[in-house]
């Protein structure tokens, strides 16, 4: 065992290959789903620090022990922490971020298995690693669009590099949760099993990245670059995200 919280837990794993690598389970107790409240997100960053204080691993697989796999923060916190004001919000953001860069960073190939719904900050964690491998019946999105919320953990950074400005203008406008065929077509996710063959799959992907045949630090570099848009590009990207979002947002009822 590398870490036992409360809603995470590590272990170590051999993959078919006999590379040593460490297993980040989401599984909240007490709770039918798994949700990103402030104590979860505490214990993401005690887990991803106790991985990175481990020498031999080769890989990390992120996986969920519920039948979903994050359906998002908790919106029961959300009226606390807004009426503590910006600097507080900031705060959370940047301890946020320092953890989801960490668990991207790291010295060796990472993979998400995503066996149900993956919204909201559970979309945002999934984002970090190099791969994705998605079961069937599994959906993805960022859906807190719809509260008024932006995507603020990762999601409008790393989702375009992933699927194209255009492609990911649309989820984040439109707050979808998008199936399996879908995130595939464009890119959002490397892999599409059955749910019963998600972990296989998923340690196949690091034995082939640790071998070599998958270039994880090339996706990495993807994600952590500026997005490959010329002005004209650029431009019309931009044009693109004000017509639908006006066309999502509806037309502006002025008050007299």
């Amino acid at each position: 065992m590398i870490y036992q919280g409360n809603a995470i837990t590590v272990t170590r794993r051999d993959t078919p290959s006999g590379n040593n690598i460490a297993m980040l389970t989401f599984d909240l107790k007490d709770e039918s789903v798994n949700k990103l409240s402030s104590a979860v997100v505490a214990e993401l960053g005690e887990a991803v620090k106790a991985i990175q204080a481990e020498n031999s691993l080769k890989g990390l697989l992120i996986a969920s022990g519920k039948d979903v796999f994050i359906v998002g923060a908790d919106i029961t916190e959300f009226h606390g922490m807004f009426s503590k004001g910006e600097g507080q919000i900031a705060e959370m953001l940047e301890q946020v971020h320092g953890i989801f860069n960490a668990i991207e960073d790291l010295p060796f190939p990472t993979v998400t298995a995503i066996n149900g719904l993956a919204l909201g900050g559970g979309c945002e964690v999934l984002l970090t690693t190099d791969f994705r491998v998605m079961g069937e019946k599994a959906k993805i999105g960022l859906p807190e669009t719809k509260l008024g919320i932006l995507p603020g953990w990762g999601g409008c950074v790393r989702l375009p590099r992933l699927i194209g400005a255009d492609n990911a203008i649309e989820w984040i406008a439109g707050g979808t949760e998008n199936r399996a065929d879908a995130a595939l077509k464009v890119g959002a996710v490397d892999a599409v099993v059955a749910a019963e063959q998600l972990e296989e799959a998923a340690l196949d992907i690091l034995d082939r990245a640790n071998a070599g045949e998958l270039d994880y630090q090339a996706r990495r570099d993807e994600k952590t670059s500026p997005l490959k848009l010329n002005p004209i590009e650029q431009m019309m990207a931009f044009e693109t995200a004000k017509g639908y979002v006006a066309g999502k947002a509806g037309p502006i009822t002025r008050r007299r």
